[in-house]
């Protein structure tokens, strides 16, 4: 199936951080993290979304109170880019092709920025997002370039490409 049919078939509308996803799970079940990267407020015990980008879109920097947890399902390799509190950068490589250092599932971890891309000229890349605890946008932060460059001069070049304010 191409990209237009999974937007289609599964429904996905577009995100504000670029391209297209779908909420598949909210657990019912909720708590309250007070221990956890700020939350003070209740959150379902985990949430879970497809996400699609195709070739020319972008996921821009963000970043949120909870591990992410990614998984590939179909299409090319999705370049996931992570720059950790301490400016480490890391480039994830999720996709099916093992034997060339991609991996199938991979995790942000809380507090990261993350941005994220498909490389590939005409290609797509479909995979799903599960959150815990479960994503709410009150946890999310859209990075701004200037501020982040600010605070991580050293991928200016990177942090410039995939922001969007």
């Amino acid at each position: 199936m191409d990209a237009q049919g999974y937007i289609t078939k599964l429904g996905l509308i577009s995100h504000v951080e670029g391209g297209a996803f779908k909420e598949v799970y909210r657990a019912d079940a909720k708590a309250v993290y007070p221990e956890l990267m700020g939350h003070s407020k209740e959150r379902n015990l985990c949430t879970s979304i497809y996400f699609l980008l195709q070739h020319g879109e972008f996921s821009a920097f963000h970043r949120i109170k909870s591990d992410e947890l990614w998984h590939h399902y179909d299409g090319a390799v999705l370049h996931i880019y992570e720059i950790k509190p301490s400016g480490e950068l890391g480039v994830h490589r999720l996709g099916k092709d093992l034997a060339n250092g991609e991996q199938m599932q991979t995790w942000i971890a809380a507090g990261s920025w993350f941005a994220s891309r498909c490389e590939l000229e005409n290609n797509f890349a479909l995979v799903g997002c599960t959150v815990a605890p479960g994503f709410d946008f009150e946890d999310f932060d859209l990075a701004q370039a200037a501020e982040l460059t600010q605070a991580f001069p050293e991928h200016a070049a990177l942090i410039t490409t995939l922001c969007r304010l």
